[in-house]
């Protein structure tokens, strides 16, 4: 018979085990594939992605380092996109950010071949200018020029990883910041026309028109990394 106390450090052991396989980048357990999840980046290639309007990926700017989709400041190359169209669908994504650099993810694209769209905006708010000028309105996970974020948002320092979702559910739609809320609203919603009458998008036929569209990372000319991006399609009801 195993004594007590070893059977304790198996157990242990197994759950750190299981716990790191689980934090693993660019994996899914197999809970993850039983509810549906699917990768959008496998950390190895660029496959499931392209330049905006474009058919194939950028010959620069965007590459794949150490399991990372890397943008490199100043690189180039545009914005990329999924080549598969969303609706209704949880994502989730880890990044981090350079020295004032500017980024986001926008979804819900009007004319998917053209970068406008819901923005969960990606930023070095401290030391990026956009930060500054536009306020909490410009600055990481805000629904870019239309909703704040929390004052007391939980953001880590530019250089370390950060974790976002987004749910877009019907026309309900979310935006979370390392496991807290930061933006809630309803497409269609009197509240949501008033901001965007008010916002930079005001004159954009069809801004805030529930629609599939593909997902894009935004090139903004700044160092950004992300890995670990994941997508399950969900029922609008």
């Amino acid at each position: 018979m195993i004594p007590s106390r070893f059977l304790s450090i198996v157990t242990a052991f197994s759950l750190v085990a299981a716990a790191a396989l689980a934090a693993e980048p660019n994996t899914l357990t197999s809970e993850e594939k039983s509810d549906g999840w699917k990768l959008l980046f496998d950390g190895k290639t660029t496959d499931g992605w392209v330049g905006i309007g474009k058919p194939a990926f950028p010959e620069k700017g965007w590459s794949v380092v150490d399991g990372t989709l890397y943008h490199m400041k100043a690189g180039g190359g545009g914005d990329i996109v999924t080549a598969d169209k969303y609706e209704n669908f949880e994502l989730t994504w880890d990044w981090k950010i350079g020295f004032a650099s500017n980024s986001g993810v926008k979804y819900n694209l009007p004319n998917p071949d053209k970068n406008i769209g819901f923005e969960y905006q990606l930023l070095d708010d401290e030391n990026e200018p956009d930060g500054k000028r536009g306020g909490r309105l410009h600055q990481t996970a805000s629904l870019y020029d239309l909703i704040e974020p929390p004052v007391d948002k939980d953001i880590k320092p530019i250089g370390e990883w950060n974790s976002s979702k987004l749910i877009v559910k019907g026309n309900h739609v979310e935006e979370w910041l390392n496991g807290k809320k930061t933006v809630e609203f309803d497409m269609g919603s009197d509240d949501l026309k008033e901001r965007i009458a008010k916002s930079k998008y005001k004159s954009v036929p069809g801004f805030g028109v529930k629609i599939a569209s593909p997902i894009l990372l935004q090139d903004h000319g700044g160092d950004v990394w992300f890995r670990s991006i994941k997508i399950r399609e969900l029922d609008a009801k």
